[in-house]
């Protein structure tokens, strides 16, 4: 067996290393809009990523008050139909009626070269990231592990591990003088949610449950590449010129690509769901804000100045 078959499974599923039982935490979704005011980077090598891994995350959060933006860092040139050419303008096409499903505000295509970006310079790329986070002022990203075991594709690691340099570094007063003289400001990213499909630490699980049919959605528009799209109309064919049927893809092309992303291409977020008595959830390694120990101690100690 290869040892991407071993990995990731037929379909791309995750394996996952938990954490202690009792640091696994449940993110379930919340009510109204506590996270109003608040920006979020979904960012992607390729348009298939974000649909794949974390899309549910991000429509729940979208769906608690974030306003979001969308990140693309190669050009999918090297996949979907026809020429090349013809494949990285269907993916452009892709990704934005992604972003539209999401939910989110816009969408930033940096253009790399796809399975090229273990060659580009890594400065450069943090420079961009550093310009987006604090134009943007964003809070939380969610992104690629940057440490995932046996990641084989470069533009994965390459782009997630410029994304977690760049979310403290955007923060500095030093770094990129021009940007702060142009009139932007410091702004560290405070929260990260890292997904994968190799082995990762798993902190934390997300309910997706009532975000599942949005899903579907984001992977039914992702159409030139990846085990979504026209999968179903595909597998429908085929069976249909062998004189077969197979009840569970329906009678037309929609309902079959529809119930085959529901059956096959979601089947990890369910097992997991499952796992942690949910229908559906998304495993990620979370990084939060760090608790100030000066600031605590503040809070319980300080005492009123004497007059």
């Amino acid at each position: 067996m290869r040892r991407r078959q071993f990995l990731h499974g037929a379909l791309g599923a995750p394996v996952m290393l938990q954490a202690q039982p009792g640091d696994v935490v449940i993110e379930r979704p919340q009510p109204g809009k506590p996270h109003a005011g608040k920006v979020l980077a979904a960012i992607q090598p390729h348009a298939d990523d974000i649909p794949l891994f974390a899309a549910g995350l991000v429509i729940k959060l979208i769906d608690e008050g974030y306003t979001g933006y969308l990140i693309r860092t190669t050009n999918d040139d090297m996949t979907g139909p026809g020429t090349v050419s013809e494949g990285a303008a269907a993916n452009e096409r892709d990704n934005r009626e992604v972003a539209r499903v999401l939910g989110l505000k816009q969408v930033f295509d940096l253009n790399y070269g796809n399975h090229q970006m273990d060659g580009i310079s890594r400065p450069e790329l943090r420079c961009r990231l550093i310009f987006l986070f604090r134009l943007l002022r964003v809070d939380t990203v969610i992104c690629f592990d940057p440490w995932c075991a046996y990641e084989e594709n470069p533009d994965h690691y390459v782009t997630a591990q410029c994304v977690e340099a760049a979310c403290w570094m955007a923060g500095m007063s030093k770094d990129y003088p021009e940007q702060l003289a142009a009139g932007l400001k410091p702004h560290a990213v405070r929260e990260r949610y890292y997904y994968a499909r190799g082995p990762q630490l798993v902190n934390r699980v997300v309910d997706i449950s009532p975000f599942i049919e949005r899903k579907i959605e984001a992977n039914l528009v992702n159409r030139a590449q990846g085990p979504a799209g026209e999968s179903g109309a595909r597998l429908r064919r085929s069976l249909a010129e062998k004189g077969l049927k197979l009840p569970l893809l329906g009678d037309d092309d929609l309902t079959a690509n529809r119930r085959y992303i529901e059956e096959f291409v979601l089947s990890a977020n369910r097992e997991l769901g499952r796992k942690y008595g949910l229908q559906y959830a998304e495993a990620y390694h979370y990084i939060g804000p760090a608790p100030s120990t000066v600031e605590e101690y503040v809070r319980r100690h300080a005492v009123p100045l004497k007059s």
